[in-house]
């Protein structure tokens, strides 16, 4: 399977099978997959259909459930909002381009760690990272905070724009005049 996708098939009876393995797996092993940048694909062992999206949700619902959440009730709602909304796609792409910019200052955050406190993963150094990031936790928040809201005016400019340019294309024509119909109830 040299090059391709890790597959995962699953059955009726909700199992998982790796086909790598060649045994049952559960959600937890999938996360593991995950957490170690494994490649893989879940697809229904009877229609072939790709279900990897459907079992990455089950996970981030277990994870949301146990512990301490990431999203809010709030942030939860606004994203059911732009579903059916003309906004969906792009919203998509905008969190994903900054969840990909987040994890990029993540990843050069840690190689500039490997440098300061050694390059092995020790117990020591680990510790050391995670006292770092608790000093420097209040700094980084005020940073995506900036981040965030100049995404925000960002998307506020182009939102603007795209009105104008709609209010600019339909200037010109004109249409028939458009009466609502009666209520037949007064």
């Amino acid at each position: 399977m040299a090059g391709q996708n890790r597959l995962i098939k699953k059955y009726p009876n909700r199992r998982l099978y790796d086909t790598k393995t060649s045994s049952y797996i559960t959600l937890a092993d999938v996360k593991g997959l995950v957490l170690q940048h494994e490649e893989f694909q879940v697809v229904d062992a009877k229609s072939g259909e790709d279900l990897t999206r459907s079992i990455l949700l089950q996970i981030i619902l277990e994870e949301e459930a146990a512990g301490s959440p990431m999203f809010t009730a709030d942030i939860l709602a606004q994203m059911i909002r732009f579903y059916g909304n003309a906004m969906q796609g792009m919203m998509g792409k905008y969190l994903e381009n900054n969840l990909k910019a987040f994890t990029e200052m993540q990843a050069k955050f840690n190689e500039q760690a490997r440098g300061v406190y050694g390059g092995e993963n020790t117990a020591a150094n680990q510790e050391l990272w995670s006292q770092f990031l608790n000093f420097q936790g209040p700094a980084m928040q005020s940073m995506m905070g900036t981040y965030v809201e100049q995404s925000r005016k960002m998307f506020q400019q182009m939102q603007d724009n795209m009105q104008e340019q709609t209010r600019k294309m339909f200037t010109g024509m004109q249409f028939p005049d458009f009466s609502p119909p009666k209520d037949d109830k007064k």
